[in-house]
């Protein structure tokens, strides 16, 4: 079974923060829209709705995990500024 990666249940401590580089940066908001974009798809090919290679699944997977500690560096940072 598959479960989705979502930030807001990753970094539930950073909930607000999320929220507000969102809206007001956008270098985070398209970094959050593409893993939120990877993370839907990867979804999808777990649950059998689409089909594809297990390297490009593989590959996606490592792409949502770079994404993911990037996002997580910025929130890390806004939340000492905060």
């Amino acid at each position: 079974m598959s479960e989705k990666h979502d930030l807001v249940h990753e970094f539930p401590e950073f909930r607000q923060h999320i929220h507000q580089l969102k809206l007001t940066d956008n270098h985070f908001a398209v970094l959050f829209q593409r893993y939120h974009e990877l993370d839907h798809e990867i979804h999808r090919i777990e649950q059998g709705v689409e089909t594809t290679s297990d390297d490009y699944l593989d590959h996606q997977k490592k792409q949502r995990l770079f994404l993911k500690d990037e996002l997580f560096q910025l929130l890390q940072a806004r939340a000492e500024v905060a």
